[in-house]
């Protein structure tokens, strides 16, 4: 079967536009030069060493992005399957409650920066809390996301906008490395104007070369935060979550419909009636009085005329089978196991915790990337606080920056488990340091690691420093202090 979808995409637009265009022009026949001349020198220009826009450099070559016309179907389709697709649309959403459905808080030490960054979050615009869902999934379905910034020059308070990446023609790589991206290009609008966004980077202006600079002071319509997901080091676009199982879900979905019209070709029925020693004209006669039965009438006949319901032979096996070799080569395509989806199978509850954890690894990674896009736009919004006051730039390390970002709890921990293993860790540890086998400091480094999982952080040294200083009170405490002796009754002095 021909492979269909996103990716034919290409050659269907070049199918559609003609014959003509895909035939080759037919060389004419080649006659011999009667007059050959031999060329001594080749025809050509010098290139200046210093001209830098004649060359192309190897490293600035994007071509690992998709084609701008199979991009844009690649995200409409996402879209489409996101909206009709059951599968798909899980594929999406489940991923996005488990990350996001308790909500998202970030915070900072500096409680006049925690300030700027509440007076963000709920802005009556940011409304993050009912956006930053939306942003979420939108960035699994398109691949990436675009929000150009919108500033308050008096306190530098921000807000953000949303540009759809279907709009967006080009985004600009650094020059001088390809991995960064440093401007962004719009589609015509209906006066037939672009717009040029500078690429938010959490620095000055200096960390680029000067040539980098200069391109950058071309984007004046604005910043915009670029964020992408599946993509390349040298590649400046994001790919869809959906891309890889496009095919595949469309390819169930029709599976599914036509296992749903077999079904009622199944329920369907003829009456085949026979009548012995008819002719032609006798059968025809009788065809044009005939009607079918309704239910629970009465029909009578002699034994000339003989009546049966004649249901079709589809010769089609269970195909169970096949629906979950393909349901599961989708989800498998996305790390989900076919059980949170009704497909259990044999699955009990054992090994259902172990196939678990991949699913769990691969949310984890993209909680990573958004805990990252998520401390930039913080980072950003402190930094833009800040220069509107008149300080200057602030480093990269300055701890007011420092933004933590807490993310929802993705399962509940068996606290059961891990508090068997708290005490037995404790009694063997111990056992370890009463024969000297081992420091106070690693007895406490090892139980801290259990610990952790029960949702309790512990630092070591502090949590070891703490527990020499209450015992050694208690030691104070319990000591044995002989009174004075002129406090010492005289009735129970010893003769």
């Amino acid at each position: 079967m021909a492979r269909r979808g996103v990716l034919r995409s290409a050659w269907d637009f070049l199918f559609a536009a003609g014959d003509d265009q895909l035939t080759p022009t037919p060389e004419p026949e080649q006659q011999p030069d009667p007059d050959p001349v031999r060329l001594v020198e080749a025809a050509g220009r010098s290139v200046d060493v210093e001209d830098d826009d004649a060359w192309r450099r190897l490293s600035g070559d994007t071509d690992r992005d998709l084609a701008p016309m199979t991009h844009e179907r690649m995200q409409k389709m996402a879209l489409y399957l996101w909206e009709s697709n059951v599968l798909a649309n899980r594929i999406i959403e489940l991923p996005l409650a488990f990350l996001l459905a308790e909500g998202v808080s970030w915070s900072v030490q500096d409680t006049a920066m925690q300030a700027v960054l509440d007076r963000f979050w709920r802005d009556p615009i940011n409304q993050m809390d009912l956006k930053l869902p939306k942003k979420v999934r939108e960035l699994a379905l398109y691949g990436e996301q675009c929000y150009p910034v919108f500033a308050n020059e008096m306190n530098g308070d921000l807000r953000l906008g949303y540009l759809n990446p279907r709009h967006i023609t080009t985004v600009v790589m650094d020059p001088d490395n390809p991995e960064q991206a440093i401007g962004i290009v719009t589609n015509k609008d209906r006066k037939n104007k672009t717009r040029r966004y500078r690429v938010i980077v959490n620095g000055p202006e200096t960390v680029f070369t000067e040539r980098t600079q200069e391109i950058r002071a071309t984007f004046t319509d604005g910043d915009a935060f670029w964020f992408t997901v599946n993509d390349l080091s040298d590649g400046a676009r994001g790919r869809s979550d959906l891309l890889a199982q496009a095919d595949w879900l469309d390819g169930y979905d029709m599976f599914l419909f036509g296992e749903l019209d077999r079904a009622q070709f199944l329920r369907s029925f003829v009456w085949d009636v026979t009548i012995a020693g008819a002719d032609q004209a006798a059968v025809d006669a009788r065809a044009a009085k005939i009607a079918p039965p309704r239910p629970n009438s009465v029909r009578v006949h002699n034994e000339s005329e003989k009546w049966q319901a004649v249901t079709p032979s589809l010769q089609a096996g269970d195909t169970s089978d096949t629906a979950r070799l393909m349901r599961n080569h989708v989800l498998g395509g996305a790390t989900l196991p076919e059980h949170w989806y009704g497909g259990g199978g044999d699955v009990n509850r054992s090994t259902a915790g172990s196939m678990d954890e991949p699913t769990f690894k691969s949310f984890t990674m993209r909680q990573q990337i958004l805990r990252h896009i998520l401390r930039e736009i913080g980072r950003y919004v402190l930094r833009q606080h800040l220069l509107a006051q008149g300080k200057p730039e602030p480093e990269p390390n300055d701890e007011r920056l420092d933004v933590a970002v807490t993310f929802p709890e993705m399962v509940a921990r068996d606290t059961s488990r891990y508090a068997a293993a708290l005490q037995q860790v404790i009694a063997a540890v111990s056992i370890a340091v009463t024969a000297k086998l081992m420091t106070e400091a690693t007895a406490i480094a090892v139980i801290a690691a259990v610990a952790s999982r029960l949702g309790v952080e512990i630092e070591p040294a502090d949590e070891l420093a703490a527990a020499l200083e209450e015992e050694t009170r208690r030691a104070e405490a319990d000591a044995f202090q002989t009174p004075p002796e002129d406090e010492v009754d005289p009735a129970e002095a010893t003769p």
